[in-house]
């Protein structure tokens, strides 16, 4: 272990909610303090506010008032930057300024001792351009946590170029000792979760503005289907637009323009109006006293099915086949191609493409296409979609067969991908660019995703999950759909389902031999 010592001081730079969080953070694990903030009072106020969060967490019993006591002790305040010369490690938490950043560095340099470690809390800017100009790069990494610090227990561990690895590491075990959960990453926009979590809001956005569906629905479908603890609208709006929309600009920008981060025209508009979501009363949805929260769109069920063929393999769906059984509905089984047939609907899981343009490639007539669930033993809520030509009957027959297992059915227009699976074919491909592109492991990025953001699964995971063959198809299909290299397949991805059948057929070749 290579964590600093208990005994060493640490300073924070910045003193607001991130800042203070930060402190109260390293000043709990058992280390001395020093917060520090160039405006008037701004130190005092950040300290007196961890003060007044630990007093209530002692009037909860989740602290004891000698805890309480001994934090306030190691917490101080520093009136200048030169205060701040003893410390080992200096953690910068201020505003998200390229510029202001390497001023507070470089003076640094001149305060601090030659090996003290500089860390920045940075989300969205490179490290190595924090680090550029400094008389030695090498000790400055990123340390971002999240907000908020004291409760998030992720923290990403970022390498600019310079980044020396005796310096990364002891941020990583500095921060297993303050009870975090460390990920590395390389200095790239976004670094794993901003950059990640981009499809999560963009194809939701998407989905709005074409008219799939409403916020509410969409919301519920990735709640009660996907199982997310907060649908995509109601996690922007407690964000706040204009801080999910600068991100998003930023890895846009940052990525030269490419496609696949292209901001929202409807989230601008919400900044524009200054509808920022709940800390300004009003976003996606109204937080006013007196207003009334929507509903999702709920289909009103036709009659529960006494017989259900399945006709071959349904992949990710075969829960919903035992589920049937369990209930006592007759189910048998027959050659075919993945459709679960009941009187007046025929059923398939969405692969990319439309309803209607698959009733056109000769599939039944009476098609619904229905959406990706996480769990579909537990999920309470579907999402369906049925051929532009309208299938009212076939839609209603369908919501009988998810009523029968307890679930609701949001009926969503014929949109490529529905809902779910669309989202995690994108969070996947995301994630895959990112092992691609070296900027962190598979098994970093998940547990990033699960930890950061308090996804449901690591999108890689849920991915071998549902079927790798079938992610890279429906981003194939979506990419077809609208010729936008937005939904362009990761080269990972593709090259992985090509590997994998490359095997199989060597082992058919292998077994027809013997």
């Amino acid at each position: 272990m290579t964590a600093l010592p208990m005994t060493d001081t640490v300073a924070v730079i910045g003193a607001g909610a991130m800042g203070a969080g930060i402190a109260q953070v390293v000043a709990q694990a058992g280390h001395p303090v020093l917060l520090f903030d160039a405006k008037e009072g701004a130190a005092e106020k950040g300290r007196a506010g961890v003060l007044a969060g630990l007093d209530r967490l002692v009037e909860k019993g989740k602290l004891t008032a000698a805890e309480r006591d001994a934090v306030a002790e190691r917490l101080v305040v520093a009136v200048t930057l030169a205060d701040l010369k003893d410390a080992r490690l200096v953690i910068e938490a201020i505003v998200e300024n390229l510029d202001v950043k390497r001023q507070v560095f470089s003076a640094l340099e001149d305060v601090v001792a030659q090996d003290a470690i500089l860390a920045t809390n940075t989300s969205s800017l490179s490290v190595t351009a924090i680090a550029a100009g400094l008389k030695r790069p090498e000790r400055v990494a990123g340390l971002h946590f999240f907000n908020p610090a004291p409760v998030m227990k992720l923290v990403e561990i970022v390498s600019g170029l310079a980044s020396s690895k005796p310096v990364l590491d002891t941020l990583f075990d500095t921060a297993l000792a303050w009870k975090k959960e460390p990920v590395r990453a390389t200095s790239t926009p976004g670094f794993i979760v901003n950059r990640v979590a981009r499809p999560f809001y963009a194809e939701a956005l998407r989905l709005l503005e074409e008219g799939a569906a409403d916020v509410a629905t969409i919301d519920a479908v990735m709640r009660e289907a996907g199982g997310f603890r907060m649908g995509p609208f109601e996690l922007m709006d407690l964000i706040g637009h204009d801080v999910n929309y600068a991100v998003t600009r930023s890895v846009f920008d940052a990525y030269f323009g490419d496609p696949r981060f292209r901001p929202s025209l409807t989230q601008q508009e919400l900044v524009a109006a200054g509808w920022l979501g709940r800390k300004t009363g009003r976003g996606f949805y109204d937080y006013r006293p007196d207003a009334a929260k929507p509903a999702p769109a709920t289909l009103e069920p036709g009659t529960d099915p006494d017989l259900v063929v399945v006709e071959g393999d349904v992949g990710p769906a075969e829960p919903l086949v035992h589920a049937l059984k369990a209930t006592g509905v007759q189910v048998t089984r027959e050659e075919g191609g993945g459709h679960i047939r009941i009187y007046g609907a025929t059923l398939a899981l969405t692969d990319g493409r439309t309803a209607t343009s698959r009733v056109r490639m000769g599939e039944p007539s009476d098609l619904v296409l229905f959406d990706l669930a996480l769990d579909y033993k537990t999920a309470s809520r579907i999402a369906i979609a049925t051929p532009d030509q309208g299938q009212e009957g076939a839609a209603a027959a369908a919501a009988g067969l998810f009523r029968s297992l307890g679930k609701a059915v949001s009926v969503v227009d014929d949109a490529p991908g529905l809902v779910v699976l669309r989202t995690l074919a994108m969070l996947a491909n995301e994630a895959a660019d990112a092992v691609l592109q070296g900027v962190a492991s598979p098994s970093d990025i998940d547990r990033a995703m699960t930890l950061g953001v308090n996804y449901p699964r690591g999108p890689l995971a849920w991915t071998d999950d549902a079927g790798l063959p079938r992610i890279l198809a429906v981003l194939d299909h979506l990419h077809k759909t609208y010729g936008d290299d937005r939904y362009r397949a990761s080269r990972l991805l593709r090259r992985r389902v090509e590997a994998r059948r490359l095997i199989s057929t060597n082992r058919d070749a292998t077994a027809s031999e013997t």
